[in-house]
């Protein structure tokens, strides 16, 4: 069929041109009307186009075929000895993660499109960089975690600030409230769609990119009024339990692992005190760690009444995390002409075991009443 045609085009590019993308036309007419004929390096670059294009259409193929309607999900018994990435240009990037490194984005195919920034309309606001990409795919991908109405803040792909509440604009208060100074030039994150309540709190600081399912005519007309701000409605939440797969270059390859798609409920859970947690203690645990999923370790956060109120992140030490979570929530009262730290009564929640008992010690002495870690270290007994 076609894909064979391509390739054997492309294997004899010393006599034949070989076009898969209409953006080349014009330069292949231009060589034949001045040149009578196209180059070698122009064939051999056009052959290259061609064998990149049916690469990707058998990646795309096989890995429909090897689907077993996990979507895309490894497993154990499930790892490809061959595994291939194929992907489309959606569009050049101004930049990469800085000014001097060139980027793209590059669209998939898939057979489920998971709904997030590569699948959203792009209302209005400037384009997109690659730090904008990025941190709005790590904020949709946070509150996609709850059922209940939820806002998350994220600075740098780490969330700053993430509330619940089932009126949004109160929400909005507590994810604001946790680190105001922080959220700043930050990408806001909702998981209903935008009202213009909200609308018009989000628009009283500076924000460089909302994303929901979608804004009402009102909320719309608000955000107007910000024409630098980017506002992307995706029509849908990505399923949190869904699996899939995650890759990281290294050099000379590229890890594989499934998408972190486990979920605690209470079920799950293990009290190991005397003191059995209360009903909202548990709540606000089962909040903290969903969080924490979405935090870089090490991540510590504490949270009260569905809202963080300190966030610790990317420490080398456990102990630090929890320390820097503290001392911002102090801070924070502190500037706010509060009596007392939102620490006190709160819970906190560990990415990872406590390999010492330090760190629950200093969430003890900060005033969280609560600890909920995985577990599994040596001295889970201390």
């Amino acid at each position: 069929g076609g894909p064979a045609m391509i390739r054997a085009a492309a294997k004899n590019h010393d006599f034949v041109t070989i076009v898969t993308d209409a953006d080349d036309y014009a330069s292949v007419i231009g060589d034949i009307t001045q040149h009578g004929g196209t180059s070698t390096a122009t064939r051999r670059r056009l052959a290259a186009k061609a064998y990149a294009h049916t690469a990707r259409y058998d990646a795309t193929i096989a890995n429909w075929m090897l689907d077993d309607g996990n979507n895309d999900s490894l497993s154990k018994d499930s790892l490809p000895k061959e595994f291939s990435i194929g992907g489309g240009l959606k569009e050049i990037l101004r930049y990469g993660e800085n000014s001097h490194q060139h980027a793209a984005l590059y669209a998939m195919g898939s057979r489920d499109q998971r709904p997030g920034v590569l699948s959203a309309t792009q209302i209005q606001g400037k384009p997109l960089s690659y730090n904008n990409i990025n941190d709005t795919d790590a904020a949709f991908e946070l509150v996609a975690e709850f059922d209940t109405p939820s806002i998350a803040i994220i600075k740098h792909a780490n969330p700053c600030g993430v509330a619940s509440h089932d009126a949004m604009e109160q929400a909005w208060d507590a994810a604001l409230r946790a680190d105001p100074v922080s959220a700043f030039g930050g990408i806001i994150a909702l998981n209903r769609p935008l009202t213009e309540a909200v609308a018009r709190k989000i628009t009283s600081i500076f924000t460089e990119v909302i994303i929901a399912p979608d804004a009402d005519d009102a909320a719309r007309q608000v955000l107007a009024e910000k024409p630098n701000l980017r506002l992307l409605l995706t029509g849908a939440m990505p399923d949190p339990s869904a699996p899939g797969v995650i890759v990281k270059s290294v050099a000379g390859g590229f890890l594989a692992q499934g998408r972190d798609h486990g979920r605690i409920s209470r079920d799950d859970l293990n009290c190991v005190t005397s003191r059995k947690p209360s009903d909202a203690e548990i709540s606000d645990m089962l909040f903290a760690m969903k969080v924490a999923k979405h935090v870089k370790s090490n991540a510590i956060v504490y949270a009260r009444g569905g809202a963080t109120v300190g966030i610790g992140a990317g420490q080398m030490s456990r102990l630090d995390s929890s320390r820097i979570a503290v001392r911002k929530a102090e801070d924070l009262a502190r500037e706010a002409g509060l009596d007392q730290s939102p620490v006190i009564g709160s819970v906190v929640a560990s990415d990872a075991f406590f390999p010492f008992a330090d760190g629950m010690l200093a969430a003890a002495e900060a005033g969280a009443t609560a600890v909920i870690q995985p577990g599994g270290s040596i001295r889970d007994d201390d």
